[in-house]
């Protein structure tokens, strides 16, 4: 059999919670359930971290200001999150997850690969396990889950998507490059709006006219992600699932008070992220070379600079003049500052942990 025909073979299973926090605020709070909710703080600078279906059907997603989620869905209900609970939450599902197989690849609390392939029940049929899956998160934990199947991850992530909330499709390898033809080009993995958009102008509206694209012509507009789109588009993916997951970076942000540009409060506020990055990299015992400041805009438009030291980068000493370095970069004088993120990243090999799930803030 060659490696191609091995890959061909695997059976890959996505599991994704069906909006996740928002549904374990209603399973534990049955004055909820029905009603629109998001978890988060209805405040000014308040950010949606996630929203219930019911919410959903109004428009409120998260990472949407807590304003505008508001005047989306007058009746919402604002839940604060408790990320405690959610975590322990996740443990519950994973715990199932390893009743079948060992190869779980997290890619969030509740998001995970499995490659079932060979699985410690010796079910045949993939599908037969994500029915066992979904079956018991509901039976047990009284949640609802999604979950998609194919032969790469790719198309069971694509798979989950597909028939959310409570779904469940499976993508065969016959059937592969006719699903991908239909599926349209927002769907694909790593296509955001900027990029989708970039497609549209060339003429790139779904899995059919991607694939007409030459892998020259597509690593020339996209660069690396250019092979990456040009395999998806022919339903190939030879990523296999990873049990452990080298973290790759440590960082934080804050949603200031107000929108600001006046040099002294930037200074002040950057100080503040920079020394919480600080407490995080020593709590992680990470250590990188990399420093990446991020700055949002009172109109959401990001900005982001990065620089590579020869130095670690471990205390404040250090990286709160590369970040006032970077901060000179970018010109916010008619660009009001929303949000100021600090993050370290290529860490050296033998210094790689484990992977962890990166909190937000519920604001």
């Amino acid at each position: 059999m060659s490696e191609q025909e091995a890959i061909s073979r695997r059976k890959i299973i996505h599991i994704d919670m069906d909006a996740f926090y928002a549904s374990v605020e209603q399973r534990d709070h049955p004055e909820y359930r029905g009603k629109p909710i998001a978890v988060g703080h209805e405040e000014q600078r308040g950010v949606v971290a996630a929203a219930s279906y019911e919410a959903r059907r109004f428009g409120v997603r998260s990472a949407m200001s807590s304003l505008r989620a508001r005047k989306l869905c007058p009746e919402l209900i604002f839940v604060p999150g408790r990320m405690e609970v959610y975590k322990d939450v996740s443990r519950q599902i994973h715990a199932i997850f390893h009743d079948y197989t060992d190869l779980v690849e997290p890619l969030s609390l509740d998001e995970a690969f499995l490659d079932v392939t060979e699985n410690k029940p010796g079910i045949e049929l993939a599908v037969d396990i994500a029915k066992e899956i979904k079956r018991r998160v509901k039976e047990e934990l009284h949640l609802v889950a999604s979950a998609g199947v194919s032969y790469n991850k790719f198309l069971a992530k694509v798979a989950s998507d597909y028939r959310k909330p409570d779904g469940l499709c499976t993508i065969h390898p016959d059937q592969a490059l006719a699903f991908i033809d239909r599926l349209p080009i927002e769907a694909f993995w790593g296509v955001g709006p900027v990029t989708a958009e970039r497609m549209h102008r060339m003429g790139i509206h779904d899995g059919r006219t991607l694939r007409e694209y030459s892998l020259q012509g597509l690593t020339r507009v996209f660069g690396k992600a250019g092979q990456l789109y040009y395999d998806f588009a022919r339903g190939v993916d030879p990523r296999p699932v990873v049990a452990e997951r080298v973290r790759k970076s440590v960082g934080c942000e804050r949603t200031l008070e107000r929108d600001i540009t006046a040099r002294a409060s930037v200074v002040i506020e950057l100080y503040h992220v920079a020394n919480e990055l600080v407490g995080r990299l020593s709590r992680a015992g990470f250590r990188g070379n990399t420093l990446t400041l991020k700055i949002k805009f009172g109109d959401f438009t990001v900005r982001t600079r990065s620089v590579t030291v020869p130095d670690e980068l471990t205390n404040l000493a250090v990286i709160l003049p590369i970040a006032k370095r970077l901060m000179n970069e970018i010109d916010y004088s008619n660009h009001p500052i929303r949000l100021i993120g600090l993050a370290v990243s290529n860490p050296r090999e033998s210094d790689a942990g484990k992977w962890i799930q990166l909190e937000l803030p519920f604001r």
